[in-house]
């Protein structure tokens, strides 16, 4: 099956080059939507070989998503493992996916942080959990880790669902649609890397914005 790694990233130009270095060791097709970075990303990820799709302007990680996955859903990929730019998830980890997906053909594959969350910031995790028990509940399967960014998602299910939002509420936005059709939705554990990143989660908007997800989602 062909494979491809989807990244959206925005000033990403501090972890980009070394992230793509190591994807490359296990998958050589790459997309990095560069969401209006004002750094280096761009040029850094077209000297690892990346293919980059870029923003003029900001516009949130749904929007890089709809970016990256409509240029993939054009091309002849049949899995697409998405990543965050920021050095928090472990390209080691990929073949762990692609193992998992081979022994149960989950078309959803999540990674799940909340085995070991001790080096997640407490708000994060609280936060995480409490929005994880929602989703579960609106996509009538359990799923302990609903706002992790590192998952494998089969081709088909893009093709079926249509995304509306464009900032970090589209990882909720995907369970919920593809539940809606029926999709398995898996998890594996996974490792996680806290340094002093800077988050662009804003936890009072982003927690505004996942409300109004879940009042607006039935409408669509």
């Amino acid at each position: 099956m062909n494979k491809v790694v989807l990244i959206p990233v925005y000033n990403g130009g501090d972890h980009i080059k070394s992230l793509l270095k190591k994807i490359k060791n296990y998958i050589d097709d790459i997309v990095v939507v560069d969401d209006g970075s004002t750094d280096n990303t761009t040029e850094l990820a077209k000297e690892e070989g990346a293919i980059v799709l870029s923003h003029k302007t900001n516009k949130g990680k749904g929007a890089s998503l709809h970016t990256g996955i409509e240029y993939i859903l054009d091309k002849n990929y049949d899995l697409i493992i998405i990543m965050d730019a920021d050095g928090q998830h472990n390209p080691d980890e990929i073949p762990r996916f692609i193992q998992h997906y081979q022994q149960t053909n989950s078309p959803i594959i999540l990674g799940n942080r909340m085995k070991n969350p001790t080096s997640m910031p407490w708000i994060r995790k609280a936060t995480n959990r409490i929005m994880s028990i929602i989703i579960s509940k609106m996509c009538g399967q359990f799923i302990p880790d609903s706002q992790c960014g590192y998952k494998l998602i089969e081709r088909k299910v893009f093709e079926k669902i249509k995304l509306y939002y464009t900032n970090y509420e589209v990882e909720s936005e995907i369970l919920i649609r593809a539940a809606r059709y029926g999709f398995k939705i898996d998890s594996i554990p996974i490792t996680t890397i806290y340094k002093h990143e800077k988050s662009y989660i804003n936890p009072i908007i982003d927690t505004i914005r996942f409300i109004r997800l879940l009042i607006d989602i039935k409408k669509r």
